[in-house]
């Protein structure tokens, strides 16, 4: 204390005789900078004190001072987590390396605290991005909702009115006026399909194994590249949230390959085991460079690994020259109750869904 003051330090100091003291001061509620202990202590060691100090997972500085201390014991303290030692003879050493220790403490506080801020962070953005998926698909599905009662029952309704039209006139040229108006109302009618389904799914009403299974048939036709679906699963009890997660991401993958891929083949696999369901979607096509995701408004990727990150999951994405794959993983909290398709009369995994199966119909229309 003497070497201290000397130095030009202003502290406070307790003095510690006993393991049982020395337990009583490391107590949470005590606040210190540093701590200086002798190598021969009553009735333990400098050593033992240290291993005390470490079990209590408190970071503070430990600085070692002996006048018989070996150079083995000294290197045995460094290596379980000394910050410095000392030897009486050589106290000259003591304020820069109290100041050392102190320093380096409070640097690793900062980090302490700037992890913790960082964390809490990182929560509150993935908890925004959380709300901000559940608010964008209520609004999808309140939009669906609204063509489906408004827009489609006008559009059905016209339609009729044109048909009836149709039948109660034999003029040519209001034949063929009408005959034009049925075909932009039928044209109309499956834009709004269209939007309404890509707004809000209802083929997952079906199950996400249908769901798939129509979506891979629907990309294969649209855009002439082979697709194929692979699945041991005729149908999964998925937690909810789980299968539009899976439903968005083999969508937004697919759209991926036909605006950047080049590709003429796709597979689509989708596997449950060990507790976690698997959706990989992989292509033969040019791939990706590191310029391709390091895009500042590449907002695609990012927004899978979020949704991902809404259910528990992560995304994990590979490329090379000969394709590209990508993997959504979700751990889940419930049992493979895989159904034998054999048993349920329905279509083999990779098998397309019928022509005429349309999952956004007008229902009671």
């Amino acid at each position: 204390m003497a070497h201290l003051r000397r130095g030009g330090l202003v502290f406070d100091a307790v003095r510690i005789d006993s393991e049982a003291e020395f337990l009583a001061a490391l107590d949470p509620s005590e606040d210190w900078d540093v701590i200086v202990s002798d190598y021969n202590l009553p009735g333990f060691s400098g050593l033992v004190a240290l291993d005390l100090l470490k079990a209590s997972a408190r970071p503070i500085p430990f600085i070692l001072v002996s006048g018989e201390i070996g150079e083995d014991t000294a290197v045995e303290a460094m290596r379980n987590g000394a910050s410095d030692y000392l030897l009486k003879n050589n106290l000259s050493r003591l304020v820069p390396a109290v100041m050392h220790g102190v320093e380096v403490h409070e640097v690793h506080l900062a980090r302490l605290r700037a992890d913790q801020e960082l964390g809490a962070s990182k929560q509150r953005v993935h908890e925004l991005v959380q709300h901000l998926q559940t608010s964008v698909e209520g609004e999808r599905a309140a939009i669906a909702r609204e063509i489906h009662d408004d827009v489609g029952g006008s559009l059905t309704a016209l339609k009729f009115d044109l048909a009836w039209i149709a039948r109660h006139t034999d003029s040519p040229e209001v034949q063929s006026r009408v005959n034009s108006a049925l075909e932009t109302v039928t044209h109309a009618i499956e834009a709004s399909q269209r939007i309404m389904h890509n707004l809000r799914p209802a083929i997952l009403e079906q199950g996400l194994v249908a769901a798939l299974q129509w979506m891979t048939s629907r990309f294969e036709r649209r855009t002439g590249i082979q697709c194929q679906f692979r699945s041991r699963h005729a149908h999964l009890s998925l937690p909810a949230g789980v299968p539009l997660v899976a439903y968005r991401t083999a969508q937004e993958a697919l759209t991926n390959v036909t605006k950047h891929a080049n590709a003429t083949e796709v597979n689509i696999d989708l596997t449950l085991a060990g507790g976690v369901m698997s959706l990989e979607v992989s292509d033969n096509g040019r791939g990706l460079n590191p310029d391709d995701l390091a895009k500042a408004r590449s907002f695609g990727i990012r927004g899978l690994h979020e949704r991902a990150g809404t259910v528990g999951g992560w995304v994990d994405l590979s490329s090379s020259s000969f394709g590209t794959t990508l993997i959504l993983s979700v751990p889940l909290d419930i049992v493979d109750e895989t159904e034998d398709a054999a048993h349920l009369e329905l279509p083999e995994a990779g098998t397309p869904a019928p022509d005429d199966y349309d999952p956004t119909s007008w229902g009671d229309l």
